[in-house]
């Protein structure tokens, strides 16, 4: 279903998600504008599209001005812009909750068809701050916009994920990866392109029926649902080598990662994020999900083991025998 002009503004596309979700809306037919603190930052993805069709733009997300003048023409509006730790206390609030709620406003002052926020899996339920002001720019966004739609994706995979690649070069050189409370907390990863294809979904779907997009909030999960454990043991096997595995209990990751959240050039474990474990970060029995935006999910099997080739003894052809 078309609504309006097919023009597109992405903010944070130029990010790890924001970059497939430009991809597969230039790929349903948008013109896309990518809203980024330095327009050049973004070319790289004009080849995602036709000749002009990727409009890298400048923009201050600090200035409502800069923020309004990116916004207007288009029909569609998506936020991927998110933080996993903070530079400075606030910068959560100020990402997380207040710029969505001035996308939010700017989008119901430009009568924009369609609002699509991208949140985080757990954001009503987790006790960390990164979700307290996850669910605090949900809260504000709907207010603002009533009819915008929430994805909430559990951690996501793909070539350039911060998660996979971490813990595979993490591996390459430690004796043993930390298993934090346990190694308990359960994920149900995601792949990007699903999460990129529900963005296109949410934004062109029908507003009508019950899976209508309008006002909704959809859980985005993978078919799989691992603990810390059976991840270590997956990745372990996609790269061809065995590493430890050692139980670090809550306090005692808590106490570690008040040091660690100062190494440069970031943080390697905050005590936020460990607070965060201590939830399980998996789709609700009872929430709207990838199933009822038509996306059918992608296993981990079939896309890790590609994109972490690189690590194995060898590489790529690391396991094959010389002729």
């Amino acid at each position: 279903m078309s609504i309006g002009p097919k023009i597109a503004t992405v903010f944070g596309g130029s990010g790890f998600v924001g970059r497939y979700v430009v991809q597969a809306l230039a790929r349903a037919g948008y013109t896309v504008k990518v809203a980024s603190r330095a327009a050049e930052s973004a070319y790289f993805l004009r080849p995602y599209g036709t000749v002009g069709q990727i409009v890298p733009m400048t923009c201050n997300v600090r200035d409502r001005a800069s923020v309004e003048r990116v916004i207007a023409g288009s029909s569609v509006v998506v936020n991927c812009i998110g933080i996993l730790y903070e530079r400075k206390r606030g910068d959560f609030k100020r990402l997380h909750t207040d710029l969505p709620q001035m996308i939010a406003e700017l989008c119901t002052a430009q009568n924009v068809s369609r609002f699509v926020h991208i949140s985080a899996l757990g954001a009503d339920r987790n006790p960390s701050r990164y979700s307290r002001t996850k669910l605090a720019g949900e809260q504000a966004v709907l207010a603002a916009f009533p009819n915008a739609t929430i994805l909430r994706p559990s951690v996501i995979f793909g070539p350039e994920d911060d998660f996979f690649n971490r813990f595979a070069t993490m591996a390459g050189f430690m004796p043993a990866l930390p298993l934090i409370g346990g190694g308990m907390t359960r994920f149900q990863p995601v792949y990007v392109r699903d999460v990129a294809d529900a963005v296109v979904a949410a934004a062109t779907h029908s507003a009508f029926g019950h899976s209508g997009a309008l006002g909704q909030v959809f859980e985005l999960g993978g078919p799989e649902i691992l603990n810390f454990r059976d991840i270590y043991s997956r990745l372990f096997s996609y790269i061809g080598k065995r590493c430890g595995m050692v139980n670090l209990p809550f306090g005692v990751a808590a106490l570690q990662a008040g040091v660690l959240q100062f190494i440069p050039p970031k943080p390697i474990l905050t005590p936020d994020q460990v607070k965060s474990l201590k939830t399980d970060n998996v789709v609700q029995d009872d929430a709207m999900t990838l199933d009822d935006l038509g996306v059918t999910a992608t296993g981990m099997s079939l896309i890790v083991p590609a994109y972490l080739e690189r690590f194995r003894p060898g590489g790529r052809f690391g396991d094959k025998k010389r002729a």
